[in-house]
């Protein structure tokens, strides 16, 4: 009976504790392009948790009434702010840089934004409220259920919209890889030609979070190791020959 006792009392304190427990949700955006921003540290100045926001910029921290939240990424300004209720937040972060407007040098030559920038006027109607995939939005503070991501969810046009945005958006990851995983860079780091440049290449293709988030060097470095290993071991990740039929 005692220990009975005693495990019901356990099991309440662990209760209250968890339903005493809070948590800060919300959205990190670029203050100029208003584009989500991933990988954001977020540091809790009271209790000294750290954490990240996920691929779609949304974060979830625990904290109480009063705690102050340090959001913080290479690149950006620190942002501050303090929770003083349980609603959402929206964090804006600004460049630590001037954000100078993009040269391209060669007429013929276009960049994966400027792509990507014209087929979002060209397709306007799928990048608009056919866009929505958001089902909980952010209203005065408020969450709900938005009606045009529950449209978009369910009707042919939705589902024909977000297969567009889907190709669109493959295409513009590629050509962000392809312009500055270029066949004369790539050539310039590793000194390969003709066919070993074009199978190096294909078999050590980075991927797009890489490509996007890695400096020059970083960059450089990658290709580098990669040489090295494409030199110890030029048949690796060779795919086998097909059978004849």
């Amino acid at each position: 009976m005692k220990r009975l006792l005693l495990f019901i009392l356990f099991t309440t304190a662990c209760l209250q504790t968890f339903a005493q427990q809070k948590f800060t949700e919300g959205l990190v955006f670029d203050a100029v392009t208003k584009d989500r921003i991933a990988v954001v540290n977020i540091v809790n100045l009271r209790t000294g948790e750290s954490m990240y926001n996920n691929l779609n910029g949304v974060f979830k921290v625990k904290s109480e009434p009063g705690d102050l939240l340090v959001f913080s990424k290479a690149d950006y300004f620190n942002d501050t702010v303090r929770v003083s209720n349980d609603m959402a937040k929206v964090v804006y972060l600004s460049r630590a840089g001037i954000a100078l407007k993009e040269v391209n040098i060669y007429g013929a030559l276009a960049t994966p934004r400027s792509i990507m920038d014209k087929n979002r006027s060209l397709y306007s109607k799928a990048y608009g409220s056919l866009a929505n995939k958001d089902l909980l939005s952010f209203s005065g503070g408020s969450v709900g259920l938005s009606i045009d991501a529950l449209y978009n969810a369910f009707s042919k046009e939705g589902r024909n919209a977000k297969h567009l945005r889907d190709v669109l958006d493959a295409d513009y990851k590629q050509n962000t890889i392809d312009y500055r995983f270029s066949r004369a860079f790539v050539g310039r780091v590793t000194g390969l030609q003709g066919g070993k440049l074009d199978d190096f290449m294909k078999k050590y293709r980075p991927g797009y979070y890489f490509i996007t988030y890695a400096s020059e060097y970083e960059l450089i470095a990658s290709i580098r190791a990669n040489l090295k290993r494409y030199q110890r071991n030029p048949l690796a990740f060779e795919l086998p020959s097909l059978e004849p039929l």
